[in-house]
C-alpha cells in the first residue's frame, strides 16, 4: 500500500528499489532475457557460479517470496512496536523511516469498502499464485518466475496488514501500539490497515510567486510512503512489462490455439 505525503508530485516506488531487486534478478541462472548489447548497456553481467545456479525455479520462487515477506513484516512489526503514528525517524537528508497507515487501494484511493478490498486482494493473490505454479510447469523463464513471485509476495504482504493487524495491535494515535491489547486490537480480522514507513522527500522547493495557478505553493518530490511489498510489486510489474511481454504474450497465443484446437476436435467429434 502507498501513502503520500503533501498535494503535489507523482512518482513510482520503483525509482528508489528498482536496483537492488534488479541485482537479485541477475543472480539467477535465466538473467532477464537481455540480449548482449543490452546487458552492456545497462551493465549487468551475471557471476559465473551464479550462472550456473542447480536452484530450480521453485526453489527461486519460494526464495523469494520468503525473503520479501520476511523483510516486509519484520520491518512493519518494528515500526508498529516502536513508533507513534506520524512520527518521523530522519536517516539521511533524503531519506525517512515516516510511519503511516493506509486504510485503502494503492496511493490512498479509497473506492470500494474495506473487506471488500481485502477479499479482492485475496483472490486475485490465489489466482496469481495457480498461474505461477502453471509457468513454473511450463519451464519460463527463471527470470520471469523471479518478477511473478515478487508481485505475489508483495501482495501477500500488504494482505497479512489487512487481515491480522487490526487483531493483534491496538492503535498507533499518540502512543506506541500494543501487541495482542487486552482490551483487543483496533478493528476485527480483515479490516487492518497496511503500515508504510519508507519516504523520499528528494526535492523540496517553493514555486515563484510568478508561476500562475501554482505560484509560491511548495512542491516536494519524492511524496508517496510505501513499504517493502509495495516496492516488490512495483518492481515485478515493471520487470515483466520491460523484458517479458513477449513471453507472457507467446503464453497467451499459445493457450489461444490450444483452446482453439481442442474446440474444433469437439465439433468434429
Amino acid at each position: 500500500m502507498v501513502s503520500y505525503m503533501g498535494d503535489y508530485g507523482f512518482s513510482f516506488s520503483v525509482f528508489f528499489n528498482y536496483h537492488p531487486f534488479v541485482y537479485i534478478c541477475t543472480l539467477i541462472k535465466t538473467p532477464l532475457n537481455f540480449t548482449e548489447t543490452k546487458q552492456k548497456q545497462f551493465k549487468i553481467y551475471l557471476p559465473e557460479k551464479m550462472s550456473k545456479s542447480k536452484i530450480t525455479r521453485t526453489g527461486w520462487s519460494v526464495i523469494v517470496v520468503l525473503a520479501v515477506l520476511i523483510a516486509d513484516q519484520a520491518s512493519k512489526i518494528w515500526v508498529k512496536t516502536h513508533m507513534v503514528m506520524h512520527e518521523s525517524i530522519k536517516v539521511t537528508s533524503w531519506f525517512q523511516i515516516y510511519f503511516t497507515e493506509n486504510n485503502g487501494m494503492a496511493y490512498g484511493i479509497e473506492l470500494f469498502d474495506k473487506l471488500f478490498l481485502t477479499l479482492f486482494r485475496i483472490i486475485m493473490v490465489g489466482v496469481f499464485t495457480y498461474y505461477l505454479v502453471k509457468f513454473i510447469k511450463q519451464k519460463m523463464p527463471t527470470g520471469f518466475i523471479v518478477c511473478a513471485s515478487l508481485i505475489i509476495a508483495g501482495a501477500a504482504g500488504n494482505i497479512i496488514d489487512s487481515v491480522f493487524y487490526g487483531r493483534i495491535f491496538s492503535d498507533s494515535i499518540g502512543r506506541i501500539a500494543e501487541v495482542f491489547p487486552a482490551g483487543g486490537g483496533y478493528a476485527p480480522f480483515f479490516y487492518g490497515k497496511v503500515v508504510d514507513m519508507l519516504y523520499f522527500p528528494l526535492v523540496s522547493f517553493y514555486w515563484p510567486d510568478w508561476i500562475p495557478l501554482i505560484g509560491g505553493q511548495h512542491y516536494l518530490f519524492f511524496q508517496p510512503v510505501f513499504n517493502i511489498a509495495d516496492s516488490a510489486i512495483t518492481v515485478g510489474v515493471i520487470l515483466l512489462l520491460l523484458f517479458y511481454r513477449h513471453n507472457l504474450g507467446e503464453k497467451i497465443t499459445d493457450d489461444k490455439n490450444v483452446n482453439e484446437e481442442n474446440t474444433v476436435k469437439g465439433n468434429n467429434d
